[in-house]
């Protein structure tokens, strides 16, 4: 992966082209008055960390589980509503 440097004003003249650089996996390094103040690179989406995945199998466990809203499964099976009703305030 190879990497550029340009001036803030180039960056915006050459915006286009510049991105085109991004997609193709270059990095671009934004300067302003010769000093670093950004980076235009390809995206690369986060890995989901081990925290995040377990919290995503607790919440999808708890879905599986469903919820009760304190009355009993037959009360709640016998309930029925329209979408409209379900809809109203």
């Amino acid at each position: 992966m190879s990497s550029i440097t340009v001036s803030a004003t180039a960056a915006n003249q050459q915006f286009a082209e510049l991105l085109g650089k991004a997609v193709s996996g270059e990095t671009v390094l934004i300067t302003k008055r010769g000093k670093p103040v950004a980076q235009m690179g390809p995206y690369r989406p986060k890995a989901a960390s081990p925290e995040r995945r377990a919290a995503w199998r607790r919440m999808l466990a708890s879905m599986e589980r469903g919820v009760t809203i304190g009355i009993s499964a037959e009360e709640a099976r016998a309930m029925t509503w329209t979408r409209d009703e379900a809809h109203e305030r």
